[in-house]
């Protein structure tokens, strides 16, 4: 069985100011570490056991991480910088009006999804789905993963074989666990 738990990090400062942190952090919200805490119960509610955790190295993910594995039984977590979510270069930890306010006009035109890709100096969204598509061809057994917003799109559309358009579409709550199994994609818990 190589079932993947996709998670989400709680929500940060920055995710309720509208900032896009991609490889810059900010600390957990108080919601964010009562989503943390809710995922963690959900997870040891499921009375599974657990071949690996495997967590973005970025702190955010850390700090869920570390809330998480506090309440549910999981082995030591494993950092992976293929986890992290995608950089935006220049523009990480800048909002839509600070990027249209120094890069005019460089947005027109994007839907809300594709926005992310068009940074002067980010990730590709093939590089970005590259690294996806490798992080998951080397799962086995059953794996809790904490990642990211939208590397968790990515990693969701190059395991159902989505399109870039579908994928970046995907959903992204910060409070729901994400079960991968036999080629399918369903919630296993919303909080």
């Amino acid at each position: 069985m190589n079932d993947i738990y996709l998670i989400r990090h709680g929500e940060t400062e920055w995710n309720a100011q509208g900032r896009f942190q991609g490889k810059l952090d900010s600390p957990l919200t108080e919601t964010g570490v009562k989503q943390a805490e809710a995922i963690g119960r959900r997870l040891a509610g499921l009375g599974l056991q657990f071949d690996a955790f495997i967590v973005s190295p970025l702190g955010r993910t850390r700090q869920t991480a570390t809330i998480v594995a506090g309440l549910a039984h999981l082995p030591a977590a494993q950092w992976d910088d293929r986890l992290a979510e995608v950089s935006l270069g220049t523009w990480d930890g800048l909002t839509h009006f600070d990027i249209d306010a120094q890069w005019p006009g460089l947005l027109d035109g994007s839907t809300p999804f594709d926005w992310f890709f068009k940074s002067p100096d980010g990730e590709s969204y093939d590089a970005v789905f590259q690294r996806a598509k490798c992080w998951l061809e080397e799962r086995r057994g059953v794996t809790v993963a904490v990642s990211h917003g939208l590397f968790s799109r990515v990693i969701r559309g190059a395991y159902s074989g989505l399109s870039k358009t579908e994928a970046l579409s995907l959903p992204v709550p910060q409070d729901v666990i994400w079960k991968l199994s036999s080629g399918k994609i369903e919630p296993v818990y919303i909080g």
